[in-house]
């Protein structure tokens, strides 16, 4: 047990490398050509060539763990960006702040469980720590700001379109078919909301 928790927060072999061989060995790794038993005479081999003392070589069970942590990490990051791929197709052509209003919405409800959490958990005689209730109300702040930041950038948007209406309106009828100035105006003031 002691052992044990002397080696926590210790750094493993791999995070001893060389930056050089460290990076040879992840480039090993994603690359997913050769087995980790191969990858790992390859780079016990580099680590002799380089005159580092036999205790810098990697066990199997070391690089093991590291590949597979590595790999969780990869899992995570894929995953992650099958989710934005599927918020993204779903959103299409939305203005952009339809993607903010989701991360708000996910920030708003994890702000929630979390004080409904604690909440559940606390009993009545003990009271929120000032520190908690400071955090949890910047928060709150924050995504405030943040939905109105969105609100003030979707009309920034809805305006932007509405020129671009406007003014392409205005090129393609201007003096056709007897089209007055009078009328072209009327059509800009309607696009522009100002009518």
């Amino acid at each position: 047990m002691t052992d044990r928790k002397q080696k926590r927060g210790r750094r493993s072999k791999v995070q001893l490398l060389p930056e050089e061989l460290k990076a040879q060995l992840d480039a090993m790794l994603r690359d997913g050509r050769l087995q980790q038993i191969e990858i790992l005479d390859l780079i016990n081999q580099r680590i002799e060539d380089q005159g580092l003392a036999e205790d810098d070589k990697l066990t199997r069970s070391g690089l093991s763990r590291y590949a597979s942590r590595m790999e969780a990490a990869a899992a995570r990051i894929r995953q992650g960006r099958e989710i934005a791929e599927v918020w993204t197709a779903k959103l299409g052509d939305k203005p952009t702040s339809d993607a903010g209003k989701l991360l708000r919405e996910a920030v708003t409800t994890m702000a929630f469980e979390t004080s409904a959490h604690m909440l559940n958990t606390s009993d009545e005689s003990t009271p929120v720590e000032p520190k908690v209730l400071g955090q949890l109300a910047l928060v709150s702040q924050r995504i405030e700001q943040a939905s109105m930041m969105g609100i003030k950038r979707e009309k920034e948007i809805r305006k932007a379109f509405a020129e671009e209406a406007a003014n392409a309106v205005s090129e393609e009828l201007r003096g056709q078919d007897g089209m007055s100035e009078q009328l072209e105006a009327r059509i800009r003031k309607v696009l522009l909301g100002k009518a």
